[in-house]
């Protein structure tokens, strides 16, 4: 069902009143990046049956935002005008600031006398504040054409998450039938537009699309979302000139990234400059605090890149310290986020840090090879370089700095692989667990892109469980490995240990899918080790 099928089927069952609000809210509302004393709320306005996203028609309108401590807003709190239009895709973004920390808020949208659906929000801990816990639910790689998100109905069901850290690929840009179950007829839910989103129109009709998914909806409607990208927010393997997924006849990539990177800024609660400022910048990385109990540095491992080596068993480019994941000014950014005077240094991160090799060697034999052959790579036959083992320089520039400094507590939780792991991250991984760790890895799976079996066709838990065993051999660092559920996670981080409980879903295609408690990891604070936990986290 396209868009317009879905708003029409919508608003066909309500009340009158309501019926014009969805109309005019088709998009909902949601809330992001969440700091001591602002929050950005967010919303589409639909103000002529003319104005559908992309097509840039539609007149001036003015939208009215409110902010509440009750969710009748008779305790108004903060309040303003903005007018929005087709240049902006009729998207309303505002930055409402001069709240109280630590505190929840109801907020809204007024046009024309209509108000949106109701939101809730949540504002950030004070910077001196030593809040008891921090929870938040934790998603990536929810591809609409493969499945159902129950993944956030589960999520937006919770009332004890403070946010949601989506890891990126929160979107697709694939046509009907190039991914997913593979062809176009037994696609889930197609893609609109009905081809791979290339032009400004299609990012924007793509993202309005997603915003229109119930689950979604109501998982931005109940929680601030902090947010990064990955690569199909632009297109498949994407680095800093390029992609997989861009051909020649495309047209110029940079300029196809600019299109796709104002959709997101224009349809994502999502500050986009690196500061606190919303003012259509491009930088997407930046830090979020919660007192002194944590701070989560969050990445973008796309944008700045080199290009991925195409044969990675042989390449020793993977070690070349010309080349970077991260660019000069994001590493350094980040190895200041780790010396950060919070006890927790998590760190918002698109692909896997933790090294997922063959053949590896310790690195005082290996070494000395290298440097006289130029033969073997450094850290092993890397099982995928597009995610840091592409890139080693940088790693090894990064776990340098923090076994130099003798940092701790640093947490990476990462997206991108379509599967869950838990990992230490050892500084000499050949010798690993004789030797020290400068961290661990979470690893959250996708809400519905392809897993393992999805893509063998193998019953689940049964083929995979040999790729799994094969690759905790050779990786001794890796605690955990599901290759096969769909699902999401939650991480609850105290001053004790941080934890991460792995959900998982029943059948993508099902919309009302069920979901169950998998398993749960933890670090305790000071051991930079992931240990099994028996029982998720409950209560408040």
């Amino acid at each position: 069902m396209g868009a317009a099928g879905l708003a029409a089927a919508t608003t066909g069952s309500l009340g009158p009143a309501a019926a014009v609000s969805a109309r005019l809210f088709q998009h909902g509302v949601a809330s992001g990046d969440p700091l001591p004393r602002a929050v950005v709320l967010w919303t589409r306005v639909s103000p002529t049956p003319e104005s559908t996203p992309g097509s840039g028609l539609g007149p001036e309108v003015k939208v009215r935002w409110e902010v509440a401590r009750d969710a009748g807003f008779r305790k108004l709190v903060r309040s303003g005008n903005v007018t929005t239009s087709a240049a902006r895709d009729h998207t309303v973004k505002v930055d409402a600031t001069g709240l109280d920390p630590e505190t929840s808020y109801h907020y809204r949208f007024v046009t024309g006398g209509v108000a949106s659906p109701v939101g809730r929000t949540r504002t950030a801990p004070d910077a001196s504040a030593t809040p008891d816990h921090l929870r938040l639910g934790v998603v990536s790689c929810a591809n609409l054409q493969a499945g159902w998100f129950s993944a956030y109905r589960h999520l937006a069901a919770r009332d004890d998450l403070h946010a949601i850290l989506h890891l990126g690929d929160y979107l697709y840009e694939y046509a009907p039938g190039e991914y997913g179950y593979g062809r176009a007829d037994v696609d889930v839910r197609p893609h609109d537009p009905p081809h791979e989103m290339v032009q400004l129109a299609d990012y924007r009709r793509r993202h309005a699309q997603y915003k229109q998914d119930p689950d979604l909806q109501a998982l931005h409607a109940r929680h601030p979302f902090i947010v990064t990208w990955d690569d199909h927010e632009v297109t498949n393997d994407a680095w800093r000139e390029g992609a997989e997924n861009h051909q020649p006849e495309e047209g110029d990539y940079l300029a196809r990234r600019a299109r796709s990177h104002r959709a997101y800024d224009e349809w994502m609660p999502v500050r986009m400059d690196g500061t606190a400022a919303l003012d259509d910048g491009t930088r997407l990385f930046r830090r979020l605090a919660f007192g002194r109990l944590a701070e989560i540095s969050m990445l973008d491992l796309r944008t700045y890149r080199d290009q991925q080596v195409t044969t990675p068993l042989a390449d020793p480019a993977v070690d070349d310290p010309e080349r970077t994941i991260a660019g000069r000014e994001q590493l350094d950014w980040l190895k200041d986020s780790l010396t950060a005077p919070v006890q927790w240094k998590l760190v918002g991160n698109p692909v896997m840090i933790a090294p997922v090799t063959f053949a590896q060697v310790p690195q005082d034999l290996i070494g000395p090879v290298d440097d006289v052959t130029g033969i073997l790579p450094r850290d092993g036959a890397a099982y995928n370089v597009d995610q840091w083992d592409g890139y080693t320089d940088d790693r090894r520039e990064l776990f340098a700095h923090i076994r130099d400094r003798g940092l701790r507590d640093v947490v990476f939780l990462t997206g991108d692989i379509h599967s869950a792991w838990a990992c230490d991250l050892p500084y000499d991984a050949a010798t690993y667990p004789l030797g020290d760790s400068a961290g661990v890895e979470l690893v959250c799976t996708s809400v519905t892109s392809n897993n393992l079996d999805d893509i063998t066709g193998t019953p689940p838990r049964t083929a995979s469980l040999t790729v799994e065993a094969a690759i905790q051999t050779s990786n001794r660092h890796v605690r955990y490995l599901n290759f096969d559920d769909h699902g999401y996670s939650v991480l609850d981080v105290t001053p004790a240990r941080v934890q991460m409980d792995y959900y998982v879903i029943g059948d993508r295609a099902d919309r009302n899918a069920p979901a169950a408690w998998a398993t749960s990891w933890a670090s305790r604070s000071g051991t930079q080790k992931v240990v099994p936990v028996d029982r998720p986290v409950t209560g408040a």
